[in-house]
């Protein structure tokens, strides 16, 4: 049996054609972007500039409109506290969800030190925030409404259009965090005002290493200092020496999104079998839009890390990759109300164009007998099965 690989949320395969248009820019091609005195740096900046052109065109931005990081996190914690910064004379309100990314649950608790004003909105059992509790929270003094597009851990898709129309009503910045929905879902930006937007290029079977932040050009310009100084590098936004293999990387990755329903079909596949075949297992937000390639599964008393354990040859995970290594039970199922042994007892499974059916098959077989295994040495399943706990 080979190794399965299911943990997409976590990162990509590298397709071939990503590859082979970094090669060249690693080895003959290798000048200095910004060293446009000579061939190999216009060769180099005309390369970025291209990506550039073509991360646009899969989002319906304009090229100025995007601004290259080192990917979603570096973003996110440019936004947060470039945002605080400039937007002082107008308050230091801000506005999340205590079910998104560490990312931002992290950046809004350091704001937090700094003397920043929270509403963490609440979210139901499937994941999903009321809009209606998002509009009453908007205030004169609110600065940044920061919700995701989808949820890393569950796939649920948050309502962005309608979350972007109240914000835009209010006249209050929206950024969203879409590291998960790129590549997996259509969006465009020309029908969804969304004001600040982040993703990452190995997410959608790009390099690591790389990402990039969109700031919508408004006739009020969106004012986000700069948290990289150096030199004149974005228009003075992001210092330093241009990454340009990786940059290439990642505007050739975005010419190969493939928005079919074979994801979907594969994830609820492999769903319906493994409800079928193994006892006391649901879905997470199952029956709420959720991006085509996650399933966040709850096996009543399996632990997931002692399901890894079982499975050494299958890759699965327990959450976000960020925090796999915490002992503490997701933030984002708490976030949903469960309690922490069922937190502990959920696992995610995330699928990519190169997963199959009969890859499922197997790994469905696996899961059944690590779970039985498991099950037969617990006194918890013992008592659990006789109605005791």
């Amino acid at each position: 049996m080979g190794f399965s690989y299911f943990d997409n949320n976590a990162t990509t395969k590298m397709d071939e054609e990503v590859l082979k248009a970094m090669l060249p820019f690693l080895q003959e091609s290798y000048g200095n972007a910004s060293a446009v005195q000579h061939k190999l740096g216009r060769q180099a900046n005309g390369a970025i500039e291209q990506a550039r052109i073509q991360l646009a065109s899969a989002l319906n931005a304009q090229p100025k409109e995007i601004f290259f990081t080192s990917g979603a996190t570096e973003s996110i914690s440019t936004v947060f506290q470039g945002i605080f910064k400039a937007y002082q004379s107008i308050g230091n309100h801000i506005i999340s969800c205590a079910s998104e990314h560490k990312a931002v649950v992290s950046s809004c608790q350091a704001l937090a030190k700094q003397g920043a004003k929270q509403t963490m909105l609440s979210c139901n059992n499937h994941g999903q925030i009321d809009l209606q509790e998002l509009e009453a929270a908007i205030q004169p003094d609110t600065i940044l409404v920061s919700l995701m597009a989808a949820n890393n851990e569950t796939g649920l898709l948050h309502p962005i259009a309608e979350i972007a129309d109240i914000c835009q009503r209010k006249d209050v910045l929206f950024f969203c965090d879409a590291t998960q929905h790129i590549g997996k879902l259509p969006l465009n930006l020309q029908a969804i005002p969304i004001d600040i937007l982040c993703f990452s290029a190995h997410k959608f079977h790009g390099p690591k290493g790389i990402g990039a932040l969109y700031i919508r050009r408004k006739s009020k310009p969106i004012q986000i200092p700069a948290m990289i100084l150096g030199g004149n590098q974005e228009h003075g936004f992001r210092g330093g020496t241009y990454a340009v293999p990786q940059l290439v990387g990642m505007g050739e990755a975005s010419r190969h999104f493939q928005f079919n329903s074979n994801l979907s079909e594969l994830r609820d596949y492999f769903e319906s079998r493994l409800i079928a075949e193994v006892p006391e297992v649901s879905v997470h937000a199952q029956q709420c839009p959720r991006t085509p390639n996650t399933s966040n599964v709850l096996i009543k008393h399996v632990r997931s890390t002692e399901l890894m354990t079982k499975l050494p040859d299958m890759a699965f995970s327990s959450g976000s990759a960020c925090v796999s290594g915490s002992r503490d039970p997701s933030h984002v199922l708490k976030a949903m109300g469960l309690s922490d042994e069922d937190a502990y007892c959920s696992s995610r499974f995330s699928f990519s164009k190169y997963n199959t059916r009969e890859e499922i098959d197997q790994a469905v077989q696996q899961i059944k007998a690590a779970v039985e295994t498991i099950r037969k040495q617990s006194p918890i399943w013992q008592l659990y099965q006789e109605g005791l706990i």
